[in-house]
């Protein structure tokens, strides 16, 4: 007897390597703040960058997240397995099997206040030269947030926040 292999098998975690959350606001095309968040992986699984990008983009294909796609507005889409929760000055990007915090600027809390949402740009890209627990320049990031091969190889979501409180 043979069997099928199913057309997307379960992503491994370690796969992932180090995943990171980034919370930041910037000016948008209306003129007010709009609360961003980025997350990437630096590439640090076992296989190195590729097999942190092919994780990330079955990840994210496997949960409805187009890469490289249209937006995708979480707004309009209640069972979305994506979440984002602002509590206590921080941010929890949740899905199933991975949750990722981080600290917010208190210009992003404002703005995601303000909005009720927040945009997330999830690349399959790796950040280059990564490494745990070192220092990133404002510019460094700034230039790989900014990269279209970053932005061409992201999931880009509107997130409804939610919060404790209700």
């Amino acid at each position: 007897m043979t069997s099928t292999p199913s057309a997307t098998r379960p992503v491994r975690p370690a796969d992932l390597g180090t995943l990171v959350v980034l919370a930041w606001s910037g000016e948008a095309p209306d003129g007010s703040d709009m609360p961003y968040l980025l997350a990437y992986s630096l590439g640090d699984a076992e296989g190195g960058a590729r097999t942190t990008s092919a994780a990330v983009r079955e990840m994210l294909t496997g949960h409805g997240l187009p890469v490289g796609g249209d937006v995708v507005d979480g707004t309009s889409r209640p069972s979305l397995p994506v979440g984002l929760l602002v509590e206590a000055g921080s941010a929890v990007l949740s899905m199933p099997n991975l949750s990722a915090q981080c600290v917010a600027p208190p210009e992003w809390l404002a703005a995601v206040t303000e909005r009720g949402y927040a945009y997330l740009v999830f690349t399959t890209r790796a950040w280059p030269d990564g490494a745990p627990g070192r220092a990133i320049e404002a510019e460094t990031l700034a230039a790989f947030a900014g990269d279209p091969e970053t932005l061409l190889a992201a999931a880009h979501v509107v997130l409804p926040a939610r919060s404790l409180r209700g």
